[in-house]
């Protein structure tokens, strides 16, 4: 099974992707503020996927759109200051997406498990992979097997 089985047969409503501990040191859009490399290959694959709406999953602030502007900071999931699955639950439904189907949770497991307490039907294919190495890998292969399909 390929990172691609899982998502052949549709175009997601939903793409949701982490931050990541890489910032600018400055206030920035949410697209630009986050500068690590598996952030970057996650918003690859993601973009590939065109999704109908992209959110990133932020440890402090939640869901994000791509423009909104926010400061840098350093909370990783499960800081006493980082975002709640109740939160992230608020977030959603005044945004009225709860109900989007089908959403894709692009990151490790403790970002899918986090997306998954909104959208438990969330595909995630990154699951069962051992690591960043492996996870890296299947993000270039689900982006380059999505690039393939448009041309």
């Amino acid at each position: 099974m390929t990172a691609n089985d899982y998502l052949d047969c549709y175009q997601p409503e939903l793409v949701v992707i982490p931050c990541g501990s890489r910032k600018l040191g400055r206030r920035a859009r949410a697209a630009d503020l986050y500068v690590g490399s598996y952030h970057r290959a996650c918003r690859r694959a993601a973009d590939a996927l065109r999704p109908d709406r992209l959110l990133i999953l932020s440890a402090r602030y939640g869901l994000l759109d791509l423009d909104d502007v926010i400061d840098p900071y350093d909370t990783p999931h499960r800081a006493a200051d980082a975002i709640t699955a109740e939160a992230l639950l608020k977030q959603a439904t005044v945004r009225d997406i709860v109900l989007l189907d089908p959403v894709v949770a692009l990151g490790g497991a403790r970002h899918a498990g986090l997306v998954r307490t909104i959208w438990p039907h969330a595909r995630t294919p990154l699951a069962g992979t051992r690591g960043m190495g492996e996870q890296m890998a299947r993000l270039a292969m689900l982006r380059k097997g999505h690039e393939q399909r448009l041309m």
